[in-house]
């Protein structure tokens, strides 16, 4: 397979996911209890519909392929589960990082908040639209868990992928944490690829892989291989997050450029520019990094100093690290050489992108 047809392949893939996750919403449909305001099942669907790369179940899927398994509805299933899961962490992030866009649309807590305000309810909008939304992750999260149990592969193949999926929940949660932690800490380099490889390096890239490919029954030692191409490859792809957080352009992003360095966000981008950053800069870093009221004007001055202090340069230089890491890796692996190419093309994927 060339990799002009994987890239094909990966169009259809994504085009199979969605569909198996509108029919297990559409399942659901009917269940929803009765008097429930249905306000939230509709925005849940729109949610996890309207967007995405995908990129968690592409990795899952091609884990299954790579070692073994055969194209089918199951591993398209249990794969697309994982982005019931993804809706999750999204909306509780949203919420913890106080992020009003996703996806270029309103974020789902922003959404409720916006409803009590227009329906003159009695009460606090915030809290409400936070708690509304918080509910609506949980149900993500469950939703998930059923849709994997669901997904047609026999009860010990669902088993043994179920393993590394509970590990990769754990650790996301865990993640998460460490990420609040991390704002109140040291501000470190180290601190901050810690908290990238917890929260989100092993949740996009390794764990999603190993999924698949222990749902294969794949051995210990293709597993541990997988980390060592996903491990890199899933920093690379969040240190290019971070960068696009703050020099990405909204209109192809979905979010504000504001969200980060308003919420002062301790990523390894900001590490660099304080580590390396002079007296002066070093001020200005202070008082404009993290300040709830910062305009348009302020993160322009803020870039000014991420560049001038070469902290950009130094992240860019570090994906590639990371990139080419990830991918000598994959060389040496085990896995099917269709799987190979299509693992390639999805590392491009998730490093050289504007969103």
């Amino acid at each position: 397979m060339t990799v002009a047809e994987a890239a094909v392949d990966s169009a259809g893939l994504r085009a199979r996911f969605d569909a198996e996750l509108t029919a297990f919403l559409d399942r659901q449909d009917p269940d929803w209890p009765d008097g429930a305001p249905r306000g939230v099942f509709t925005t849940l669907h729109r949610f996890v519909l309207a967007g995405g790369k995908r990129l968690r179940p592409l990795f899952c899927y091609w884990g299954w392929r790579g070692a073994g398994g055969p194209d089918g509805t199951p591993i398209v299933v249990a794969a697309a589960a994982l982005e019931l899961f993804h809706a999750f962490a999204l909306i509780h992030d949203d919420i913890l990082d106080g992020s009003d866009r996703r996806r270029g649309e309103p974020s789902v807590h922003r959404i409720f908040a916006d409803l009590h305000a227009r329906s003159s309810w009695r009460g606090d909008p915030e809290a409400y639209g936070r708690n509304t939304a918080l509910l609506c992750g949980d149900l993500c999260a469950a939703w998930s868990d059923q849709m994997f149990h669901e997904c047609g592969l026999s009860p010990d193949q669902v088993h043994q992928g179920y393993a590394v999926f509970a590990l990769m929940r754990t650790e996301v949660i865990a993640g998460e944490y460490l990420d609040l932690v991390s704002g109140v800490g040291d501000g470190s380099v180290a601190s901050a690829l810690t908290v990238i490889r917890m929260k989100a390096a092993r949740y996009t890239v390794t764990r999603p892989l190993q999924i698949g490919a222990a749902l294969a029954g794949a051995p210990v030692e293709l597993l541990d291989a997988l980390a060592e191409f996903g491990d890199p490859l899933g920093d690379a792809f969040q240190l290019r997050d971070d960068v696009l957080g703050v020099f990405g352009d909204p209109a192809v992003t979905g979010k504000s450029v504001l969200d980060d360095l308003r919420e002062g966000k301790p990523t390894v981008m900001m590490a660099l520019a304080r580590d390396a950053a002079d007296r002066v800069q070093g001020a200005r870093l202070r008082e404009l990094f993290g300040n709830p009221d910062l305009d348009a004007d302020g993160a322009a001055e803020l870039r000014e100093i991420i560049e001038s202090t070469g902290a950009r340069r130094k992240i860019e230089q570090m994906i590639q690290v990371r990139a080419e890491a990830g991918l000598a890796a994959l060389e040496h692996t085990e896995v099917t050489a269709e799987s190979r190419t299509a693992l390639m093309e999805l590392a491009g994927q998730a490093i050289d992108r504007q969103r």
